[in-house]
């Protein structure tokens, strides 16, 4: 417990109410998580306002509250703190309630389109590896130490995240590998945190949803680095057209990774096989268990990151050539009959783009092509017509499914993404993803290869605002099995 003045050392507060100096036993911004002696905060979200909760959240035990509106009726037993943004408060709070655990960390923030995932469990798996035992926090698990722990968001609020650091650094943990999404980003879910270090991968249309144009999207990762402070490092990746806007007038110690340019870091695809790739490091070559020009970037950056915090070069290699591929990510099963299915998360037209150009490096002129794919409900629909259309450019056959509708008509997703097909399009229409899923393998010849795309290691599909279980890895074994393959 800490007294409520311990925590708003950094806090700009226009008005403190005259209520006694209270003992906080924890935080909370969810009014049906409150306790006694919690600090509540009121957010304002884009579902709910929190501050039409303050009243319930003091009837269950909240003994402060921190809002950026008063309510009508005050309590005199309840000390109230006004702000400007109730997110940077609590962020600033949360930091000084575990006693800034991000100060004790190496913590380094990944942040950009595509690669987040690979590019932050890739340094997590190196740096265990090297006996240093780290954290993770991405899309698809947490981890403290080798413990795994459930992943609710790409970035979780900043409570949790400074809670799960400081149960990191109690546990021995040295280094933090987290994802940073752009809604965290705006949101201030990562402020008050201490960034050893900065990687960009890439940036394409994503999230317009919520950040309604490109340029405001742009505008929320560059925030990343320029919040980054003068003592710790930027990792941009320049063969991406905002690369150096990434790090404009960024106070941290630039470095540049490139696959076509010079550069500080500078890597190239020598060789692709079904099973990896041989890449140039620099001066060095090493064989890679993974495939495609994305993935060469991903490890690109984790071998440049690696070396800023100060690993040496040869064992970092030697550990690069011993990584898996992340779950989820260009992941292949393979039927008896030499038919190869690739599971991959790609669900923005660049990440598509992407697996699909790799998928081309190793096939075969006889191979077909079969391509299951969705586009996601409640999300942008700017990118719906144009992943459709590079999925039938590369394609044998595709088939258009749903992927997680949420609460939108799945019909009406499919016919955004039917749109982009073109009339000659050699393509299928069969909303039930189990049923794509089974249809593509029943279309497959001997040898064939499939990619199905868009859910990757997510094990449910959001239909109606319900979660079931659904698991594209699942269905492709059951349905080679009903082949008998």
């Amino acid at each position: 417990m800490k007294q409520l003045s311990r925590l708003l050392g950094d806090v700009r507060a226009s008005y403190i109410s005259a209520a006694a100096d209270p003992q906080i036993a924890s935080l909370e911004y969810d009014s049906r998580r409150v306790g006694a002696g919690a600090c509540f905060f009121a957010v304002r979200g884009t579902a709910s306002d929190g501050h039409d909760y303050i009243a319930s959240a003091i009837e269950r035990g909240a003994v402060a509250v921190v809002c950026e509106q008063l309510p009508a009726q005050c309590s005199a037993q309840v000390c109230y703190v006004v702000v400007e943004d109730t997110n940077t408060a609590m962020a600033a709070m949360s930091a000084a309630y575990y006693d800034h655990p991000s100060r004790e960390l190496s913590l380094v923030g990944v942040t950009g389109t595509n690669g987040k995932t690979t590019t932050a469990t890739l340094l997590y798996d190196l740096f265990t590896s090297l006996g240093c035992p780290s954290g993770l926090i991405s899309t698809v698990v947490y981890r403290i130490g080798k413990r795994s722990i459930a992943s609710t968001h790409t970035t979780p609020d900043s409570i949790r995240l400074n809670e799960m650091m400081r149960r990191m650094v109690d546990e021995g943990c040295r280094y933090c590998f987290m994802e940073v999404s752009s809604h965290s980003i705006v949101q201030h879910r990562i402020d008050a945190l201490d960034f050893a270090g900065g990687i960009f991968t890439n940036l394409t249309h994503d999230h317009l949803d919520y950040h309604k144009t490109f340029k405001e999207y742009v505008r929320a990762k560059k925030r990343f680095f320029d919040m980054l402070p003068a003592k710790a490092w930027a990792l941009t990746n320049i063969d991406d057209r905002n690369g150096e806007v990434m790090v404009q007038n960024c106070r941290a110690h630039i470095h540049r990774l490139s696959l076509r340019s010079m550069a500080d870091f500078r890597a190239k695809v020598i060789e692709t096989h079904l099973d990896g790739m041989q890449l140039r490091i620099g001066s060095e070559d090493v064989w890679v268990g993974f495939l495609g020009r994305f993935n060469a970037y991903n490890l690109l950056s984790v071998y440049a990151a690696a070396t800023l915090l100060g690993t040496d070069s040869r064992q970092t290699l030697t550990a690069l050539s011993m990584l898996h591929p992340v779950s989820g990510r260009f992941e292949p099963i393979t039927a008896a009959d030499g038919t190869v299915a690739i599971v991959d998360y790609a669900h923005t037209p660049d990440a598509l783009q992407n697996v699909l150009q790799t998928i081309e490096e190793v096939r075969r002129p006889q191979q077909n092509l079969i391509v299951v794919c969705g586009c996601g409900g409640d999300r942008d629909r700017t990118k719906r017509p144009e992943m459709a259309a590079i999925a039938v450019e590369h394609a044998t056959t595709t088939i258009f499914t749903s992927d997680n509708p949420r609460t939108e008509d799945p019909e009406a997703i499919l016919a955004d993404m039917i749109a982009g097909a073109g009339t000659s399009a050699r393509y299928l229409k069969i909303t039930d993803r189990a049923e794509a899923i089974k249809t593509a393998v029943m279309l497959a010849a001997p040898g064939d290869m499939i990619l199905v795309a868009g859910k990757g290691h997510e094990d449910y599909q959001i239909i109606g605002g319900e979660k079931h279980h659904f698991d594209d890895r699942e269905h492709l074994r059951e349905a080679f099995a009903a082949k008998g393959i």
